[in-house]
């Protein structure tokens, strides 16, 4: 079921990652201008239009976030809760602080770190329901300190959001939600509109056209990532357990369509074994049409001779998802340099990571693992330098700063610390 490439062939895996659809560009562009000229009358339109809803109203009531928690298991309540703590202990490690220093005597510099006032959250919806998507995005923006978190995700048919995405956001603590999903929920997070005021950043993984809607707004207000497909990979040898790998391949292949497995290994028996459990379990899944079509059309095993080849392919692909299951793991973790996130070891499966281990599952995607990172408190907390220089501090960089502003053609610059000595300079003449 796998495709099998050598390493040579890794390209082939990249470049299924660099398509854009133009088509949903444009209809991402056109909602995203009807949204900014018409506001909520544009919402509801397309809220009807894609999520077969029609209603006006469409913040979700207090009443209906506590009557949401009431209703779910007591059982699920404890998973979020267990959830929900682990996530805040991990995350408040990530703090940074504010710092300040000493350049001369009375001159300083330092750091200010302040929080984002006001973030949006979007949270998949309408057919699925991913609590576990409001507690990774929420409790990093909380533990940041944000003030306002408002949430928004696409009612079902029955025109609501799910109890269990409800009940999660109570345990976060985000009380402002909204019925909205799409492109236009993007659209009104970033411009704003009566019902819904606007965000200073967005993140939260979706659909396509969340992901190109946010693309689009980048600049009016920050984003976390544009995320791609769901994906994984695997490093394993005749070691390893054929059943336990793909259980975790097909844990991202029911993701989507688009999402892509691949398994990095110097066994070719170990591929064949592989691809035999694949379709044993692929009979058991809810989702089997979908993570079939993933496994067909993005599904790899890459065979190398060697660790070194095998680390040439786990950093070129830079996964969203890295497994590691081969035995002297102690050893490889060093030498990899692209990864969204690493589990080590058989008892260490990527769900692990998705619910409950407590770092967080928004994670670099589509080979952005090479110059970005998962979701962190950093995402929401602002940096401001300060500098507050003394007399005698500025005087003697004086020379140095008007040398340089010269060089650059920048007068004024030189003029804006001359004007500040020359009265000294008149009085020693």
């Amino acid at each position: 079921m796998l495709t099998t490439l050598s390493i040579n062939e890794l390209n082939i895996v990249n470049q299924s990652r660099d398509k854009t659809d133009e088509k949903a560009l444009e209809t991402v562009k056109e909602i995203i201008r009807n949204v900014r000229m018409n506001q909520d009358e544009a919402v509801i339109q397309y809220t009807k239009q894609f999520d077969c809803v029609e209603s006006k109203n469409y913040r979700v009531s207090q009443q209906e976030i506590d009557d949401a928690y009431n209703n779910i298991d007591r059982a699920l309540v404890t998973d979020l809760t267990i959830a929900y703590q682990n996530i805040k202990t991990y995350h408040e490690k990530q703090m940074i602080s504010e710092y300040k220093y000493n350049v001369e005597e009375n001159s300083t510099v330092g750091q200010l770190v302040r929080p984002i006032n006001r973030v949006g959250i979007y949270v998949p919806g309408g057919t699925a329901a991913y609590p576990s998507t409001v507690l990774m995005n929420a409790v990093p923006a909380i533990v940041a300190g944000v003030k306002e978190i408002v949430m928004i995700s696409p009612p079902n048919k029955e025109g609501n959001i799910s109890d269990i995405i409800l009940a999660a956001a109570k345990v976060a603590g985000v009380n402002e939600i909204y019925k909205v999903g799409g492109a236009q929920g993007i659209a009104a997070l970033a411009y704003g509109t009566k019902t819904i005021p606007s965000v200073s950043k967005i993140v939260g993984p979706g659909n396509i056209y969340v992901a190109l809607a946010k693309k689009e707004v980048f600049g009016k207000v920050g984003i976390d990532m544009i995320a791609g497909p769901s994906e994984i990979l695997i490093y394993a040898d005749d070691t390893s357990n054929p059943r336990y790998i793909a259980a975790d391949l097909l844990s991202q292949a029911e993701h989507d369509e688009l999402a892509r497995v691949i398994l990095v290994t110097n066994s070719s028996s170990l591929i064949e074994k592989v691809n035999v459990e694949l379709t044993l379990q692929l009979d058991t899944l809810s989702r089997k049409e979908i993570a079939m079509k993933a496994i067909l059309n993005n599904g790899y095993a890459v065979l190398v001779d060697n660790e070194e080849e095998a680390l040439r392919a786990v950093n070129s692909i830079a996964p969203e998802h890295l497994e590691l299951l081969v035995n002297n793991v102690e050893d490889l973790i060093p030498k990899i340099t692209n990864a969204g996130a690493i589990f080590v070891g058989e008892y260490s499966p990527e769900p692990l990571g998705d619910y409950i281990a407590g770092p967080n599952h928004t994670l670099p995607t589509s080979g952005s693992a090479t110059f970005s990172s998962p979701l962190s408190t950093d995402d929401f907390l602002k940096k401001t330098s300060y500098i507050n220089f003394s007399y005698n501090g500025l005087k003697q960089y004086k020379d140095s700063i008007m040398r340089l502003g010269e060089t650059e053609g920048l007068t004024a610059h030189k003029y804006a610390i001359k004007v500040r000595f020359e009265d000294e300079e008149r009085i020693l003449k």
